[in-house]
């Protein structure tokens, strides 16, 4: 069972029913969150993972529905939206494949992106964008804190430059083709898998 957050008159209740729906700044304290988190991982088997993908930039519903479904099967802490309406779109839920009921969906509008940003840093969570620039790290080449959050861009401009100021590292995927753009929820899904990996080697290293 999971947790569902209902406003009553103001205030945030917790329902005992599978989706899990948590707009943020919303009366829920952050440990409530933090429960959350704490959760999904034990259930998961993976109490030291804690990735957060935010895609509060990026609009069209196929890719929000395919990265809900991504971040679910590897085990992502939550999905950032922009606007949990989303979820209801049908070619959200088509690509979703009902992964929304089992996954932590945190609602934050693109103008709450740089407090939500802030508060994470403070949370010890490291910011990392999926970016092509001078001073991106290969994506073969970097090794993910356990507290990451992966800020993904618009698919047309990216992440727009007063954001890029607040990331604390930029990644970049290693590309041979002559097309050098890739769709975000590719981009995304490859980054996902690549945290889940390494955090699944260092658990193997600890037994």
């Amino acid at each position: 069972t999971g947790a569902n957050s209902v406003e009553t008159d103001g205030q945030t209740e917790w329902t005992d029913v599978q989706k899990k729906i948590i707009p943020w700044k919303n009366s829920t304290p952050s440990l409530d969150l933090e429960m959350v988190f704490q959760d999904r991982a034990a259930k998961l088997g993976k109490s030291n993972s804690r990735l957060i993908v935010v895609a509060s930039l990026i609009d069209k519903p196929t890719n929000l529905g395919g990265l809900c479904r991504t971040s679910e099967i590897f085990g992502a802490s939550a999905l950032v939206v922009g606007s949990l309406h989303y979820i209801q779109d049908k070619q959200f839920q088509h690509l979703s494949v009902s992964a929304e009921q089992w996954l932590p969906l945190i609602e934050v509008k693109p103008s709450q992106l740089v407090d939500y940003l802030q508060q994470k840093k403070t949370e010890g969570y490291t910011i990392i964008g999926v970016e092509q620039t001078a001073k991106s790290f290969d994506l073969t080449e970097y090794c993910f804190p356990e507290k990451s959050l992966l800020l993904l861009g618009n698919e047309h401009e990216g992440i727009p430059a007063n954001l890029i100021h607040h990331l604390d590292v930029c990644v970049e995927i290693p590309q041979q083709g002559i097309i050098r753009s890739l769709n975000v929820h590719v981009s995304g899904a490859l980054l996902i898998w690549e945290y889940t990996r390494q955090q699944v080697i260092k658990q193997n290293q600890q037994k």
